[in-house]
Formats: structure tokens, C-alpha cells, sequence
């Protein structure tokens, strides 16, 4: 019997990243919204901002197998799978984010180069050092 799409994507295994990877992507926009623009006035805001990426995060993520028996087992397969995922996951977020503020002009770049670079850093940072302090 062949294993399904799914199974090979997702192991049990890669439980932790996943609580540790979403931790990361709602850090950076709580971080980016308190310090960058002043408008994290509390859990509703967060959510609201934080949901676009989370769901990019969801669709891209699995496909990708950053949740696969491999990401369990070191921090070299683990942190490469991460940054592959944020790319395509960062992307549907800005898109995301945009049309849920009619909103989708230039600005949607920078803000995707700068979704980019803090949530490659927090994701990639995030599992080379649960790996370290395994």
C-alpha cells in the first residue's frame, strides 16, 4: 500500500516546530505592530493581522513538508524546509492582508521584503536553536 501525499508531508515527529513556528510568525507581527507601527492594541488586532500569514503559513507549509520526518531530525533539514515555506507563505499573507484592507498597492511590496527577511529570521532562528538546545 503507497502512503498518501499527506502522511508523507506530515510526521508526529514535527508536532513541537509547528507549535514553535506559529509561535514565531505571531512574535514577528506582534513585534512588528508594537514597535514598527504602534498599532498592537491588543489580542483582536493580533489576530486580525496575524491570521493572513497564519493561513499562508497552513497552505504552504505541508506541501512544502516542513512538518515531514525529515524536519524532525536536524536543524539542517529542519531550517531549509522553513525557509521554503515562508517564501510562498509570506506571499498569500501580503496578498491576503492586502485585500482584506482593500488595500493592494506599492506599499504591499515592502511590506512583503520586510515579511520576508523577519519571518525567514524568527523561523530559520527559531528551529536552528531548538535544535541546539536539544
Amino acid at each position: 500500500m503507497s502512503e498518501s501525499f499527506l502522511s508523507k508531508r506530515v510526521d508526529r515527529s514535527a508536532a513541537p516546530l509547528a507549535v514553535g513556528d506559529v509561535i514565531a510568525i505571531v512574535a514577528v507581527i506582534a513585534i512588528g505592530m508594537k514597535y514598527g507601527h504602534g498599532t498592537l492594541t491588543g489580542p483582536t488586532a493580533l489576530i486580525e493581522t496575524a491570521a493572513p500569514f497564519l493561513v499562508g503559513w497552513a497552505v504552504a507549509s505541508v506541501p512544502i513538508g516542513a512538518y515531514s520526518a525529515g524536519a524532525a531530525e536536524s536543524a539542517k533539514a529542519a531550517v531549509p524546509l522553513a525557509l521554503r515555506s515562508w517564501v510562498p507563505a509570506a506571499v498569500v499573507g501580503v496578498l491576503l492582508r492586502g485585500v482584506l484592507q482593500t488595500n493592494l498597492d506599492q506599499g504591499l511590496l515592502i511590506f512583503l521584503g520586510v515579511m520576508l527577511v523577519t519571518g525567514g529570521v524568527a523561523l530559520g532562528g527559531w528551529r536552528w536553536l531548538a535544535f541546539k538546545l536539544r
